[in-house]
């Protein structure tokens, strides 16, 4: 089916759509396939734990895009460093700190296209990277992990590096994605196991970690099809006064951030997803299937739920619930499965799984990594 026709689907694979999901294991096992028979997601997010060999990775790809009714997306947080999923399979990437430390901007383009022609051999079409923080010393001495994830300590230098790293990977093909909206270097904690506060005004964020996101959204060859909202909370800006003591809402499920700031005061007009609703800051706080509604009110188009087969069910069931009630409204519904098809639209088609390119490419990579004396890192799962 092509994208166009996202709004001739049944109410339920409509609202399938909306969500990006992690699989359990390797393989297209019974459980996999059930899962992916019964959501007919939009998009698939592979990590490590999917990972065993090329061949395997790019047939399991194959596998779910024969089993659901509309190209999906396929996703990956192959950012380099840390956090790099294909070191079982690849040479172990670089990370943003490294390249910036080498003050190298070739570096940063050659890793983008490197990246987004493996990924596209390995039948990948986004890469959730890169990471949009902006670390100063101040904030490298947080417990927030994004030490080594950002390419910059100022706007600038964040700015240009993601420029040309930006280049590299989309003219591979592939489609970034910018993170962590509106962004969590401030943070004091990881929001893999709590909210991560950032007490910065709304002036401070423009002036500073916004910086980059305005400059790249306000260039005419409208390079950027793809933002992830944090789960980052920011009282100088946002907060419930009417509840006692105050309620400070996570960006990804926040209206006035997704909404407000992100569409209507900076003007960005495409696809905007979650970062992954399993992590701590919102497991702790909201269950599933209020988390995906709330985001789905807030303004976000698709919605991160990266491992629990069973917690990707109650989200589905609980978007068709509120889809049929009207809780999710019609209009709202209509307006991400236009900036779905939008992107959907856009995406290339896999290469084919050449071992030999394969191996020269990872080949190029040790090579980067030599340059710049970089040392291989630990992995975030």
């Amino acid at each position: 089916m092509l994208p166009e026709n996202l709004y001739s689907l049944p109410r339920e694979q409509q609202v399938g759509q909306f969500l990006f999901i992690g699989l359990p294991g390797t393989e297209l096992d019974a459980e996999t396939r059930a899962l992916i028979t019964d959501v007919k997601p939009g998009g698939v997010i592979i990590f490590g734990r999917n990972v065993a060999s090329a061949e395997q990775l790019r047939g399991l790809l194959d596998g779910v895009r024969e089993m659901v009714p509309t190209p999906p997306l396929f996703g990956i947080d192959q950012e380099g460093g840390l956090v790099d999923r294909l070191r079982r399979i690849f040479t172990p990437m670089p990370s943003a700190r490294t390249i910036r430390q080498h003050g190298d901007l070739a570096a940063a383009r050659s890793l983008g296209r490197i990246t987004g022609e493996t990924l596209r051999m390995l039948g990948f079409n986004i890469n959730f990277a890169p990471v949009m923080s902006i670390m100063t010393d101040d904030r490298d001495l947080l417990s927030n992990g994004l030490y080594s994830r950002s390419f910059g300590r100022s706007p600038g230098e964040v700015l240009g590096y993601t420029t040309v790293y930006m280049r590299g990977l989309q003219g591979a093909g592939c489609l970034g994605c910018l993170k962590h909206f509106p962004g969590i270097g401030a943070g004091e904690v990881d929001s893999h196991e709590e909210m991560p506060v950032v007490r910065l005004s709304h002036d401070d964020l423009i002036a500073q970690d916004l910086a980059p996101y305005i400059e790249l959204f306000q260039r005419r060859d409208d390079r950027v099809r793809c933002v992830m909202v944090s789960h980052g909370g920011f009282p100088n800006i946002d907060i419930r006064e009417e509840v006692t003591g105050g309620l400070l809402e996570p960006a990804s499920l926040n209206y006035n951030i997704v909404t407000k700031l992100l569409r209507q005061e900076l003007g960005y007009k495409h696809l905007v997803v979650t970062d992954d609703l399993e992590m701590g800051a919102i497991a702790r706080h909201y269950e599933i299937g209020d988390a995906v509604v709330r985001a789905s009110l807030a303004g976000e188009d698709m919605l991160l739920i990266c491992a629990s087969p069973e917690k990707i069910r109650r989200g589905h069931e609980a978007l068709v619930e509120a889809a049929n009630s009207g809780h999710l409204p019609e209009n709202r519904i209509r307006e991400s499965l236009h900036r779905i098809t939008r992107t959907k639209a856009i995406i290339e088609p896999p290469l084919p799984l050449d071992l030999e390119r394969f191996k020269f490419l990872a080949d190029s990579i040790e090579k980067l990594n030599s340059k710049l004396n970089y040392v291989y890192g630990g992995t975030i799962k």
